[in-house]
């Protein structure tokens, strides 16, 4: 049977060889009898997986001493409240940009907390490029600036990171996180679901400057508290200790890659074939403005939606797995992770050259 290659926006693919060693250590970690699973999370195995994440995290992408790493649970989502719960502060105002569908996400639940500022929209446009940044209306006071550097359902991406001044920087870097170099220096916070590059689901990191700790407001769940997560080492309550090992495990085999600088290379190298395969093509189009594209996720229609099923039914058949596009905008979606190789971009591309000369 030929090998599966697995296109899911999230949970996406982990790379194998993470696999096969979670698999050989799922009833015995290291000799000691246990299933991380099973482990006390304050026993000193686990707290040794946990330091060993936060230091390869933190030498991979090369964070600062004085950012803290936090380990947190409820994904990308929760944090549309955590963010605000902790940053507004007396200021009670913020400015979002809005270019897709997780911007609006994330500014219709700051919106609970303060007053909310759109500095910036490509609404207009379908969301199809990045607002030049001259042409933002930002507040100078403002309590933070908020953006999100890729799409992952639209497939649209920023090509710089904004200047902000003295406003502190807020990403959200889920589908892009680990994905090329990063200079964590020019942000003030970032956060990241874990179940497109990091593993699987259930966790989020978030890298904040120690600056920003201890504003939360007094109505903030303790378990959304930035300064109590970092002084708990992300240990306030029982963490996703699962997530957190594997994690782990995938910070380890990045390394082992040649680290960020080696895995943007191969991740230009994918994007760039396949976006060049459907710009060439009669059949497949990509809506995103080229500059704007996505490496991470690469959404594509054909002309005629009706072959829109026979599309997905061939490449199931084929083992390309999980291309139909988000429900909210159709089509079709392969997003290209860290874990997904080389290999696989090439199979999607055959298969999409067979499909069109089938239809020629």
């Amino acid at each position: 049977m030929s090998r599966a290659y697995n296109f899911c926006a999230g949970p996406a693919a982990l790379p194998e060889s993470v696999l096969r060693q979670a698999r050989d250590e799922m009833l015995d970690w290291h000799g000691t009898g246990m299933s991380v699973m099973e482990m006390s999370h304050r026993g000193d195995a686990f707290v040794s997986i946990a330091e060993a994440a936060e230091q390869d995290l933190r030498d991979l992408a090369g964070v600062p001493d004085d950012y803290a790493v936090l380990f947190m649970q409820g994904g990308a989502s929760s944090q549309f409240a955590t963010v605000p719960l902790n940053l507004l502060g007396e200021k009670n105002s913020a400015d979002y940009v809005n270019t897709g569908i997780w911007s609006t996400k994330a500014i219709a639940e700051a919106r609970r907390y303060g007053d909310i500022n759109v500095a910036a929209s490509s609404e207009a446009s379908g969301f199809i490029e990045v607002p030049d940044q001259d042409q933002w209306h930002c507040n100078p006071e403002a309590a933070y600036l908020h953006y999100t550097p890729n799409e992952t359902i639209g497939g649209l991406e920023f090509d710089f990171v904004p200047d902000t001044g003295n406003v502190p920087l807020v990403a959200d870097m889920s589908s892009t996180i680990l994905s090329r170099p990063l200079d964590v220096s020019r942000f003030d916070l970032i956060y990241a679901g874990a179940q497109k590059n990091i593993g699987p689901s259930g966790l989020v990191v978030v890298i904040v400057h120690k600056d920003l700790l201890g504003r939360a407001r007094k109505e903030t769940p303790t378990m959304m508290n930035y300064r109590v997560t970092a002084d708990n080492a992300s240990m306030y309550n029982t963490p996703a200790t699962y997530s957190w090992y594997l994690a782990g495990l995938v910070f380890k085999w990045l390394k082992a890659q040649g680290g960020l600088t080696a895995m943007g290379e191969v991740n230009t190298r994918k994007a760039r074939k396949l976006y060049d395969f459907i710009d060439r093509s009669d059949l497949y189009a990509n809506p995103i403005r080229p500059r704007f594209r996505s490496w991470m996720n690469v959404p594509f229609t054909l002309a005629d939606a009706a072959l829109n099923t026979a599309f997905l039914e061939g490449a199931e058949a084929r083992r390309l797995l999980n291309l139909k596009g988000h429900r909210s905008v159709g089509g079709m979606r392969a997003s290209i992770y860290n874990a997904m190789p080389e290999a696989g971009v090439d199979a999607l591309i055959e298969y999409m050259v067979t499909f069109e000369k089938e239809r020629a």
